[in-house]
């Protein structure tokens, strides 16, 4: 048995992270898959056969919660951040690509980190999340139109919460209630009803005493028997959603698939293994 030095803390090994974005209108997803944590792929997924396609990889930061995909799944807008504040980009941007994909066809340099990134009204027009600090612009995205004024009625602050639980409430979750953490954070409850019987819960955090291998916004899950009252836990979920019958969730670094039924969910099945793809140059096919 091998000892550990005296004065060496072990670090414990982190698996992949995982954030997906479904279309409403399609069969397809992206998945933003982030580890090391200045080293993000892009992937496609076709939803009707649970294929996986690697688009593209970018060293620096890609605020996942800050990303949305349009209604047809065909363009993906995405809030990045590479540090470089000399560059034309000025260190973080707002772009425009086609999904899987992250070559900008619309490109809005930002210079900071407050805001950013955008949601889709439709498949040819979004909202730019600039707020009180705007963007510049380098181009626009060919066929498509943005707006500053955000089009829906609640505002969450000029971070991650102020798309990611905008994207969510457009994608069917019902805001229950929001709560301190009592340690300087919060808490904001979502749910969502998967069928008859069961609704999944969604547990936004927003702290900076967030777990090893957890940013300062991560989410929990857990699972509620509408007609019982029945919780199932599921602490190991990082990412999770209501795929048309079935449930899809990611779980230390890996994407799976199941059906609730009466009495929990059966069939679960292993979609991707994300910590399988490493980091490699690509180039997109446009």
């Amino acid at each position: 048995m091998s000892a550990t030095p005296r004065g060496h803390n072990v670090v414990p090994k982190v698996p992949p992270r995982i954030h997906a974005l479904l279309a409403r209108d399609a069969k397809t997803a992206v998945v933003i898959r982030r580890g090391p944590s200045r080293c993000v792929a892009v992937v496609g997924w076709d939803r009707t056969n649970d294929e996986f396609t690697v688009g593209q990889w970018f060293y620096g930061r890609i605020y996942e919660r800050r990303c949305d995909l349009s209604p047809d799944g065909q363009h993906l807008v995405y809030f990045a951040m590479n540090g470089r504040w000399n560059s034309e980009v000025l260190g973080s941007w707002t772009a425009v690509s086609k999904a899987p994909y992250i070559k900008a066809l619309g490109l809005w340099p930002k210079g900071d980190c407050w805001n950013g990134g955008g949601l889709f009204i439709s498949n040819e027009k979004f909202w730019l999340n600039s707020g009180l600090h705007q963007h510049a612009t380098i181009h626009e995205a060919p066929g498509l139109e943005h707006q500053s004024e955000c089009p829906w009625p609640s505002h969450y602050g000029g971070e991650c919460p102020g798309v990611y639980y905008v994207r969510l409430q457009r994608g069917g979750w019902r805001l229950v209630d929001h709560r301190l953490d009592g340690a300087g954070g919060g808490i904001t409850h979502f749910s969502k009803r998967v069928n008859d019987y069961w609704s999944l819960h969604k547990f936004a955090h927003e702290t900076i005493n967030n777990p090893v291998g957890r940013g300062c916004y991560f989410d929990e899950h857990s699972l509620e028997n509408d007609k019982t009252q029945e919780f199932i836990a599921c602490p190991d979920w990082e990412w999770a959603d209501v795929d048309g019958e079935r449930m899809v969730w990611a779980s230390d670094g890996v994407l799976f698939a199941g059906r609730p039924e009466r009495k929990g969910i059966v069939g679960t099945k292993e979609l991707f293994d994300f910590a399988n793809i490493s980091y490699e140059r690509l180039k997109a096919p446009y």
